[in-house]
């Protein structure tokens, strides 16, 4: 019988919870998931398997009944409660064994590695988002991955050196709107900020840059060997688009302040070459002073527009004095 578990009892929590670590499976934060259902047989769960947005995750199925029809009854039976949301176009994070049986059910593997595999089935696909990005001529074809919360000098000065050493930039903009800045705002302040610069085109990241589908832990509070396998995971998504568009190199700032991104510039530096160089840039200062967003959005939150100043292009410094009631209201509201 196939039935949703409420995870907030402690009855079926406890009974969830046995059954995701006994398949090697870590529990991190019950925040990303927006549902999880449960094959139960005589009152025994034999297989669970939950989403969050168009994810499927924490999928674990007891050994005595691992083998086709349960797997494909339980992945079936999650597509199906996706499509009752008019959700078409679905992602799966599993382990590298799993792939072949994903692939059975019509899933397309994105990217794997030796802990994790990526897939995804259904009305889009990474070949269609790479298809509809702009193309380009130029020997020197660069890339910077952003998600400027809000576009600072800091960014400037990383896609003005990219443009400076490069014959076109492609600036792939973080998708997900759970920053301050949603990101039509984002959108718009980069593409302001950098009017001036003629070979770089700045274009949305879609779910396959940095994205709750290919780097959770980006968003979400996790443990330093998951961030390790989803960065190497989410660099090889990259790796595959930057093939795609002949980008030869990636340019990224230092990070002093998150030890996420930190970690994530070391998995590209071991994954991306030969055929993608990393460049990490030194951020740019305003005297001694790292410039950061983070510095930012704490200025906001101040109401202190004079030190937002000093950190930001005048066309981002505009639009957050115009807004500052509307931002300070999403920070009262936790965005």
């Amino acid at each position: 019988m196939e039935t949703t578990i409420n995870l907030k009892d402690p009855y079926y929590f406890k009974q969830w919870q046995q059954l995701i670590q006994s398949e090697g499976l870590f529990i991190e934060n019950l925040d990303d998931i927006t549902e999880t259902i449960g094959i139960y047989e005589n009152d025994k769960l034999i297989a669970t398997g939950s989403y969050y947005e168009n994810v499927l995750k924490y999928l674990a199925i007891d050994p005595n009944y691992q083998g086709g029809n349960t797997f494909n009854k339980l992945v079936s039976t999650l597509i199906n409660q996706l499509a009752t949301d008019n959700i078409f176009h679905i992602f799966v994070f599993t382990k590298p064994q799993y792939m072949q049986s994903f692939e059975y059910l019509g899933f397309n593997v994105i990217a794997q590695n030796d802990f994790s595999a990526l897939l995804e089935t259904g009305d889009y696909s990474i070949d269609q988002y790479i298809e509809e990005l702009p193309k380009v001529e130029g020997k020197k074809i660069s890339a910077i991955v952003m998600n400027a919360n809000p576009f600072t000098l800091g960014h400037r000065y990383l896609i003005e050196q990219a443009s400076q050493n490069s014959d076109f930039v492609y600036v792939f903009v973080v998708n997900q709107d759970v920053s301050l800045f949603k990101m039509s705002e984002r959108m718009q302040l980069i593409k302001e900020g950098t009017k001036d610069l003629t070979n770089i085109k700045v274009v949305n990241g879609g779910q396959y840059m940095v994205s709750f589908v290919t780097f959770p832990s980006y968003f979400i509070k996790s443990r330093t060997d998951v961030i390790d396998y989803q960065t190497a995971l989410d660099a090889q998504v990259f790796k595959r688009i930057a093939q795609a568009l002949h980008i030869t190199k990636r340019f990224v700032g230092d990070e002093p302040y998150s030890q996420t991104t930190e970690i994530y510039n070391q998995t590209m530096q071991k994954v991306l070459p030969p055929e993608v160089e990393l460049e990490i840039l030194d951020r740019k200062e305003v005297g001694q002073d790292i410039i950061s967003a983070t510095k930012v959005r704490q200025a906001i939150s101040d109401n202190d527009l004079a030190t937002v100043k000093k950190y930001v292009p005048e066309t981002t410094y505009t639009f957050i004095k115009e807004n500052i009631q509307t931002l300070l209201r999403r920070i009262h509201d936790g965005n």
